[in-house]
């Protein structure tokens, strides 16, 4: 493989790690109608519908003067105690991004608005992108590149230069070969 090659095929792996960088998506809890008590939204069944992954941001919007937003343990989730939360959000427009697998719970910690179901499981599963794909997955699936003549394990690449990317490490490989 000549030297020209080498540095096609490293840019190219760097420029689809970053490509990787960008599926991260915002979700704003509630929809447009944000965080409140008045729409009666069910956080439950808006958490349910999405797919939250690491990287991801999870934004707060609502008025500052009637609500706020806590982290609790599960224990107090479930019984909407804002005695001793492990963080306390106060802007209005909060922004939080997911950096853990696992179960994250948030309610307003203002008397009766968890009781009244202002509170929502953000749930990030630990699981691989082939068994619940990202959007941008689906629109452009993981496909594995073929090794030429070696042992080398499948290379797997995604995102919106992974198609383009892997014909050129392919015409790469041939043409070397």
């Amino acid at each position: 493989m000549g030297l020209a090659t080498i540095v096609m095929v490293v840019l190219l792996m760097l420029m689809m790690a970053a490509v990787q960088v960008s599926y991260a998506a915002v979700y704003k809890v509630g929809n447009s109608a944000g965080w409140t008590t008045l729409a009666h939204i069910d956080y439950t069944n808006w958490s349910a519908t999405k797919n939250f992954q690491l990287g991801d941001t999870v934004i707060f919007e609502y008025n500052a003067q009637f609500h706020n937003v806590m982290r609790v343990t599960h224990v107090m989730y479930k019984s909407c105690n804002a005695s001793s939360p492990i963080v306390t959000f106060t802007t209005g427009n909060d922004s939080i991004k997911i950096t853990k697998y696992g179960h994250h719970f948030f309610f307003c910690g203002v008397p009766g608005h968890c009781q009244a179901g202002q509170k929502v499981d953000i749930n990030v599963l630990r699981v691989s992108a082939a068994a619940a794909p990202t959007p941008s997955a689906l629109a452009f699936p993981i496909l594995p590149v073929a090794p030429s003549r070696s042992t080398a394990p499948l290379i797997y690449v995604n995102g919106a230069f992974g198609m383009m990317g892997q014909a050129m490490v392919i015409l790469a490989l041939s043409n070397s070969a």
